[in-house]
């Protein structure tokens, strides 16, 4: 039996319309996930308050984004607006191409349309992202350096492109098995399943 056979696959005999079910149970959790928290930050954190969750590490902040990650192309919603609802509609033409015989890739795409919904709502309404999880440290001049603060729809969509790389590389560890006929022996194949 080669090693990742299946690659954690959906189970037999489902039909299109079930995997695409599954994609789309996926990105509606998310979705509601991702407006429910930002919904609660709305209603309990003024524009710009922070809340200190763990103190030196991580806070709950109010901050808008009208740009893209990292608030590059700041003040560019409407345009990136237009790229986000193109993104989704490519990803949605080429949704083919994303191993969706495979429950990983059901998984992946479905937490990307989630994220990009999301954030596309935040745009349409509050004209910026909602991005409200902020982790940080202490240096040692006491001042703060942080990773950029960020929302559940920015998780989905990071965690669905990881899942698309961990598919990827499970697909080709499964070809060179195949073709070559040596397993390779330094991945535990009982993780996978």
């Amino acid at each position: 039996m080669p090693l990742f056979r299946d690659v954690v696959p959906a189970s037999p005999g489902h039909s299109l319309i079930e995997i695409l079910v599954c994609v789309a149970l996926v990105a509606v959790v998310t979705l509601i996930l991702d407006q429910f928290t930002k919904f609660a930050v709305l209603r309990f954190l003024d524009y710009a308050e922070e809340r200190v969750v763990v103190e030196g590490f991580f806070k709950f902040v109010h901050w808008g984004n009208t740009g893209a990650a990292w608030s590059m192309f700041h003040n560019s919603n409407a345009l990136l607006t237009v790229i986000a609802l193109l993104a989704l509609l490519a990803l949605f033409l080429t949704r083919h191409h994303f191993g969706l015989e495979h429950r990983l890739g059901q998984w992946a795409l479905g937490l990307m349309f989630g994220g990009i919904v999301g954030n596309i709502i935040d745009r349409l309404v509050h004209h910026h992202v909602v991005d409200f999880l902020y982790f940080h440290v202490r240096t040692r001049s006491g001042n703060e350096a942080g990773f950029p603060a960020f929302n559940v729809a920015d998780s989905g969509i990071c965690i669905g492109v990881g899942l698309m790389f961990l598919l990827s590389a499970l697909i080709l560890l499964n070809v060179v098995t195949r073709y070559t006929g040596y397993p390779i022996y330094w991945i535990d194949e009982s993780a996978v399943y």
